[in-house]
């Protein structure tokens, strides 16, 4: 049985400000869209929750109208402002309830080859069940199955999650390795509030040989936007609470997976790594990196952010496991490490992030 997880920057449609040339010229439109949900969630716009909304709201281009190149506002009932012929701008909503509408980042088509170069890579890894990165629905999971994984796949799961970019997670299983349940985290919540930027979904599936595997998939809080302090505490307080999910599952076979947006030795990511019986399937001695450590990016040491964590009885059946990186852009000029010929340039790239995998004997469970 092979398990993976794979980030795949959404399928279809992608959020303007995420494909950016570097971090650094999509980050303040994100931080803006962050922080202006934020605002608009306050049950009373007092005059300075109105003057941060004005504020965010100009830093995405929607002062003065409800398109920008980045962002589009909602306003499907009621107002939250009104532009004055005078050039002024007032929010005249007097809190959350006095208006049904939301700020929304606006998307473009995901480039043809780059979605068959993420396909591709879909079906070299080979996976039975294969937990899936930024995807941004099941419908749109199940089109892109249908249309370029050659039947390959026969279940498909994804729980919408607290992302309001329709960044969600979910899995792929093929008919062997049939779904039976799954639960949703979405909601969970500590005493700073909700936790999970997206979700942390049990994903349960049955076995050929009877038992039950549980499969939590994870997009951990990034570092790519807001304060590091912030970033860093928020990711903590996920990983914490995906070590206790982890420990309340009542089957030894259970994995954690995905894009957990930090290093194995990293600070926020200690009450799971650390604090747990888990192991990273990359420190099995059968497991092949290709000698890079990591799975973003350049894929050195500091990029390691995707994981396959293991349970002790799945890890004891282990044979071993590797990294697939021939769709992401290798370097610069793609040729760090071997990639698709059909990958001329760095918009052909499948994901800039390689898919990472696990491979159990069954008959060691």
């Amino acid at each position: 049985m092979r398990l993976a997880t794979y980030n795949v920057e959404n399928l279809f449609n992608r959020a303007k400000a995420l494909d950016q040339r570097t971090w650094a010229l999509g980050r303040p439109i994100l931080e803006a869209f962050q922080r202006v949900c934020e605002l608009l969630e306050e049950p009373e716009y007092t005059d300075e929750v109105k003057h941060d909304i004005l504020r965010e709201l100009n830093r995405l281009g929607l002062r003065n109208g409800d398109t920008a190149k980045f962002a589009r506002l909602r306003q499907n009932r009621g107002r939250l402002l009104v532009r004055r012929r005078t050039g002024r701008v007032e929010v005249v909503a007097g809190g959350r309830a006095d208006w049904i509408g939301w700020v929304e980042l606006t998307t473009d088509r995901v480039d043809e080859l780059a979605l068959l170069n993420t396909a591709r890579v879909i079906l070299d890894v080979g996976a039975d069940i294969l937990g899936v990165i930024e995807a941004e629905s099941r419908l749109a999971l199940k089109r892109f199955a249908d249309g370029g994984l050659n039947g390959v796949y026969e279940h498909f799961m994804v729980v919408d999650g607290n992302d309001e970019r329709g960044i969600d997670v979910g899995v792929m299983s093929t008919v062997e390795y049939p779904p039976v349940g799954q639960r949703t985290h979405v909601d969970d919540t500590d005493e700073r509030g909700r936790i999970f930027s997206r979700d942390c979904p049990e994903y349960h599936f049955r076995l050929p040989g009877g038992q039950t595997l549980v499969m939590l998939v994870n997009h951990l809080k990034s570092k790519g936007y807001g304060g590091k302090a912030a970033s860093d505490a928020r990711r903590r307080r996920q990983a914490a609470r995906v070590a206790d999910i982890y420990r309340a599952q009542d089957t030894p076979l259970v994995a954690v997976v995905g894009d957990l947006n930090d290093t194995p030795a990293s600070d926020p990511l200690a009450p799971l790594l650390r604090d747990t019986d888990l192991r990273d399937v990359s420190t099995h001695p059968g497991f092949d990196d290709g000698g890079r450590p990591g799975t973003y990016g350049y894929c050195t040491a500091p990029n390691k952010l995707d994981y396959v964590l293991l349970s002790p009885a799945l890890f004891a059946a282990a044979t071993g496991g590797g990294i697939l990186r021939k769709g992401v852009w290798g370097g610069r000029r793609g040729a760090l490490w071997p990639i698709y010929e059909t990958m001329t340039q760095p918009v052909h790239a499948g994901s800039d992030h390689a898919a990472i995998y696990a491979d159990i004997d069954l008959a060691r469970l």
